[in-house]
């Protein structure tokens, strides 16, 4: 209303004392200065550095005492509205935290020792509590289906746009819908702990993690303003010497002020960075932070793990081979011992277990051995099971000719045995997931030069799968223990920018090792979302290519805000020190220019790597575990 007031009396014969004007032109210098003026002092004062802040300042104050109050008033004016435009548009970019607390429920129903039900504050479950969900509500916690079947809406949490049918003994995430039927949930993970409290840490440590062109612009922007507080002065002394007159020259030295002032450099980085992890947080895909975007975009090189990543992991047990015939004894000893391991086969061997109504044999004391198996004791001594890295450890021969046959397929191979005795194996097999050819062929047409998938099952069976994902012979490395991952990876990089895509235990170093490590279904595995900088939290390896895609064209839009705000700016110092550029001019080409690029960057919010909603029907229970 000021400006508005001062300028109608500027321009307007009705004020020739000045009694609307002055008045008016100072409320403006009041409002937009003195805020302008606080940060600017807080920056020195506390930080030690030279803000754009005190250039607006300094060349408003020196517009003003050359007698040009309203050119002043403008560039405050001006400022102090696409200072609050800024903060608002990167406001929007800044909300996925606030989304993501907004859909935690507050209250779950939690079922008493009497049977009964009470409604408390979804704060207070603990793990082991059952909480009761009727159709349409959220799920509190973290839990495991205990009874009942439904289809569950968890487009919040993984960005799969169609309901997953789940049943007994499956997960389900907290905040995501139960659409029909009524469950039991046992939770499995406080609130604190929760997929929501993960997500929304992991979203604060990107946004306060600063990306390297981030820190750049930060860096050249503090130092150019002390370098165009100087010019200023040089170029005031240089137009009083030549001019003799002081007032232009001071004029001419305000609008360089103006002209040459980094604020859309500095912007146009961040606007494009919180717009692009903002825009990845809601199709599923978290980046912990934006030197992790930067690093994505750069990568030529994928190498992926092959278990639970390519392959749905949900393995079956194919072929028993008892070497003493007794194939419920031999495959109870074996479903005792991985009853201990979270590995996809594990799971796999426990269900054969389950199906044929045999309870896992007693074995404890049980340790992991990474990419080669597991060990323990039964009442009988020390047994173990794993690959043929481990019947070799333990020095016992798988030559049989039974156990020779079940090598030569091309199913996966668990031994059983006891000491330097084999007790005999088992043959299990996975299934490459629908979506893992498609990911694969979409980042090979995006310009991604190597890809490899590596495994540690036998060469007969990472040849079939690779097949199936299009894959060629070259491509596909087997029998990897975790080292030899880490050494591949070691050799992609020495190449370029090489991701590695994994989801457990066995591929947490080469997760550390390469440029960027990719978890796959973060929404379920620890680990590997510790290890990793970028968790795809469904098991939707496309999520993978349209991660990819973003991070490019943020790559590509901070690019051309750099380019555009670098162009106005020369554009506008040109103009400045070789013509009559009045200040009014450098004003809206300095203050638009700084918007321009801030909505530039926002237009990654709108992605369009995100895939649009399938027709595709309600998954299964099997294919929603996947």
């Amino acid at each position: 209303m000021g400006m508005l007031l001062g300028m109608a009396g500027a321009w307007l014969p009705v004020d020739g004392l000045g009694i609307v004007t002055l008045p008016s032109l100072a409320t403006v210098y009041l409002a937009g200065g003195l805020p302008a003026a606080s940060r600017a002092l807080s920056a020195l004062w506390n930080e030690h550095v030279l803000d754009i802040d005190l250039l607006m300042v300094v060349a408003a104050v020196a517009a003003a005492a050359v007698g040009a109050p309203l050119e002043g008033a403008v560039l405050l004016t001006l400022f102090s509205v696409a200072d609050t435009l800024e903060e608002r548009a990167l406001g929007r970019a800044r909300s996925a935290i606030e989304a993501l607390m907004a859909l935690r429920p507050e209250t779950a129903l939690r079922k008493t020792a009497s049977g009964g039900v009470e409604e408390v504050a979804a704060a207070t479950l603990e793990v082991g509590d059952v909480v009761v969900l009727r159709p349409g509500a959220r799920v509190p916690s973290d839990g495991t289906i205990s009874l009942g079947r439904g289809g569950l809406d968890e487009a919040n949490i993984t960005g799969e746009s169609m309901p997953v049918s789940k049943a007994v003994g499956q997960p389900v995430f907290e905040a995501t819908v139960n659409l029909d039927g009524v469950l039991e949930v046992t939770v499995t993970r406080t609130v604190g702990e929760s997929t929501i409290a993960r997500m929304i840490r992991l979203v604060t440590e990107a946004h306060a993690s600063k990306a390297p062109s981030e820190r750049f612009s930060v860096w050249f922007g503090q130092r150019y303003t002390i370098a165009v507080l100087i010019g200023a002065v040089l170029a005031f002394g240089c137009f009083y010497w030549l001019d003799g007159n002081w007032k232009p020259a001071l004029y001419k030295a305000a609008t360089l002020l103006v002209a040459a002032s980094p604020c859309a450099i500095v912007i146009s980085v961040p606007a494009a960075i919180l717009s692009a992890l903002s825009a990845a947080a809601r199709m599923g895909v978290l980046f912990k932070g934006g030197a992790a975007l930067e690093t994505l975009a750069a990568v030529d090189s994928f190498a992926f793990d092959k278990t639970g990543t390519l392959t749905k992991g949900q393995a079956a047990v194919t072929q028993i081979v008892a070497l003493n015939g007794d194939e419920a004894g031999f495959l109870s000893l074996l479903a005792g011992l991985e009853a201990h391991s979270e590995h996809h086969v594990a799971a796999a061997i426990r269900r054969a277990a389950s199906e044929r109504g045999l309870d896992p044999g007693e074995v404890r004391e049980v340790s992991a051995q990474p990419g080669i198996g597991i060990t323990g004791q039964d009442d009988l001594g020390p047994v173990w099971a794993g690959n043929s890295y481990l019947a070799e450890n333990m020095g016992a021969p798988i030559d049989a000719p039974r156990l020779r046959s079940l090598a030569e397929g091309a199913d996966s191979v668990i031994y059983l045995g006891r000491g330097a005795e084999v007790l005999g194996a088992v043959s299990v097999a996975d299934e490459a997931r629908p979506s893992s050819a498609p990911a694969i062929a979409a980042l090979r047409a995006s310009g991604v030069r190597r890809i490899v998938m590596m495994t540690g099952d036998r060469r007969p069976v990472a040849l079939r799968i690779g097949a199936e994902l299009g894959l060629n012979e070259g491509e596909i490395h087997a029998e990897m223990l975790p080292e030899d991952k880490v050494k591949a990876v070691a050799r992609l990089a020495e190449r370029g920018k090489v991701a590695f895509v994994g989801d457990g235990v066995n591929d947490a170093a080469a997760l550390a090792r390469a440029d960027i490590g990719i978890a796959m279904g973060a929404a379920g595995s620890e680990v590997a979302l510790q290890a990793a900088d970028v968790a795809l939290l469904s098991e939707d390896m496309r999520q993978l290519a349209d991660a990819h895609r973003l991070a490019r064209r943020a790559a590509r839009i901070i690019r051309q805000n750099l380019i555009f705000a670098i162009g106005v700016m020369v554009i506008l110092v040109i103009a400045g020190l070789f013509f009559d550029l009045p200040l009014p001019i450098a004003v809206v080409g300095h203050e638009g220019g700084t918007v321009l690029v801030v909505l530039n960057g926002l237009r990654l919010l709108s992605n369009p790597a995100r895939r649009a909603k399938r027709n595709a029907p309600i998954r299964g229970p099997k294919e929603a575990a996947a």
